[in-house]
């Protein structure tokens, strides 16, 4: 299973387990709740859609990687409590609270959250002394004698023998009290999360030719040779601000975040190669409808990679521009919404004191993203300087509207230009891909690259693209006929069995 369909079915699971019946109680007891294992080889993103659940569901979220804990952290520390029994007073041996279920009631205390996620990462590499509590975590959904609190679900995470020394198998008795869902790497899974977040379009560019080396685990004479989508992620965001300080990214670089010697060298070259296309094929003039028969010509004979290198030039500039279209966008929205608390009750005070109270209510609540973060923030440096405006020119309530009004004005005019300017810019583009590729493989490429593209497809809805909406079309109908094709394949194979 890909990982974003082991996303969906924990959602549904937290779905179901969450819900309640009209007096109020969970309708699938916690004691009845399965906890769910997600089994996959590392760095593909386990921990990473947890986050995503806990924001899209609204819950809470804590997080543990058991290898870090000993005994004594995970259960609590032993000491002696006096009990009567049968008339009788004995010396019992009890545990404080274990540090991991005290983490859950201070997830709880902190954001007011109470539901959410309890997930546990490397539960089966445990070291032998902690490897029965683990069984009792799972089977009993307790650490000690302390229950993971109601509203809480657990889901586990590990990685196959195969990719870690220390494993330890589960037995069937713990299996028949969990949901286990293997997942397994998936390029075309990881690019839409990629565009998402901004990874950098060399390494999609890249990997569009070289899908084979997106994930690797090898064991050679030397150790492992590795390559992981956290590899990627992490190398991604090096470039990007190795090239904001003007250093260089060779392979030693390379090699320190892709772990395999020949594909880091095989990425640094092309590294090389993605820099030199982009000066040699002049893609910001292309961009601007400048591009002149020979740099057409040129492409003709090119090779197949050199062909989708510069198609990947194309979608990386376009990716950057949708993104930043998309954040104006959510900026003006947000301040909008500021200014109509403004007109209301007249007080910018109180508007710019609310919107710092949303801010970190929301980061403390762990459900803001870096992105909407730094949105927030932006608006926030803008109220800053209207209230400042404000007490300057000690403007009344009418005056200081009307000058705000104007401001915000002038903010809507550069995101109308700037969508302007995007749009221009992608008719361009689909005017060279026209004249260098036709309706060929690399223009089913540039068009597909669009559709995965969250903020292309979010653009392109609210602001429309002829070219794109013929392209697409096309591209459509051969999928649809491709897949006529394959079944009526299936049914003919199907005949000619039964037949024999």
């Amino acid at each position: 299973m890909n990982i974003k369909r082991a996303k969906e079915e924990i959602k549904n699971s937290i779905e179901a387990y969450l819900q309640k019946d009209k007096y109020g109680e969970y309708m699938i007891p916690s004691i009845r709740q399965r906890p769910v294992l997600l089994m996959g080889p590392p760095g593909i993103g386990k921990t990473q859609i947890m986050e995503q659940i806990a924001k899209e569901c609204n819950i809470g979220l804590v997080a543990y990687t058991i290898t870090h804990h000993t005994r004594q952290s995970a259960i609590g520390l032993p000491f002696i409590k006096e009990k009567e029994y049968g008339g009788k007073t004995y010396s019992v041996t009890e545990y404080t609270m274990s540090e991991i279920i005290a983490a859950v009631y201070d997830k709880i205390e902190q954001t007011g959250m109470k539901e959410g996620i309890l997930f546990i990462d490397e539960i089966n590499c445990v070291s032998e002394t902690l490897a029965p509590t683990m069984l009792q975590f799972l089977q009993c959904k307790t650490f000690g004698n302390q229950k993971v609190p109601e509203g809480w679900m657990i889901v586990a995470a590990g990685n196959p023998p195969e990719y870690n020394k220390s494993v330890r198998e589960f037995d069937v008795v713990t299996l028949d009290r969990i949901k286990k869902i293997d997942v397994e790497a998936d390029y075309e899974v990881w690019k839409e999360y990629a565009y998402k977040t901004g990874i950098h379009p060399v390494i999609l560019a890249y990997l569009e030719i070289k899908k084979d080396y997106f994930y690797r685990m090898e064991t050679t004479v030397d150790g492992k040779a590795f390559v992981t989508a956290r590899g990627w992620e992490d190398l991604s965001r090096l470039i990007q601000v190795y090239e904001s300080l003007g250093k260089t990214v060779d392979r030693e670089v390379v090699y320190q975040y892709l772990q395999h010697l020949k594909i880091a060298k095989d990425f640094a070259n092309y590294y090389e190669l993605y820099k030199k296309y982009k000066e040699d094929y002049g893609i910001e003039r292309i961009l601007c409808g400048q591009f002149q028969p020979e740099t057409i010509e040129r492409l003709k004979f090119a090779s197949f990679d050199e062909k989708l290198s510069v198609v990947g030039l194309l979608n990386g500039k376009l990716g950057e521009m949708f993104r930043n279209c998309w954040k104006t966008d959510a900026y003006v929205t947000e301040l909008f919404g500021c200014l109509k608390q403004f007109k209301a009750n007249n007080s910018m005070e109180q508007v710019l004191e609310s919107a710092k109270a949303v801010l970190e209510q929301k980061k403390k609540t762990e459900q803001l993203g870096k992105q909407e973060e730094y949105i927030r923030k932006d608006v926030i440096h803008k109220l800053e300087s209207y209230q400042k405006m404000i007490l300057e020119e000690h403007l009344n309530a009418e005056d200081a509207f009307e000058k705000v009004r104007e401001d915000f004005n002038q903010e809507t005019v550069y995101r109308e230009q700037e969508i302007d300017k995007t749009s221009s810019t992608l008719e361009y583009a689909f005017e060279f891909m026209e004249q260098a590729f036709g309706e060929s493989q690399e223009m089913v490429v540039f068009v597909t690259e669009l559709n995965v593209n969250y903020y292309s497809v979010q653009f392109i809805k609210e602001n429309g693209c002829d070219k794109y909406y013929q392209y697409n079309k096309g591209l459509l109908f051969d999928e649809q006929q491709g897949k006529i094709l394959a079944e009526l394949d299936e049914i003919e194979q199907g005949m000619e069995i039964t037949l024999k």
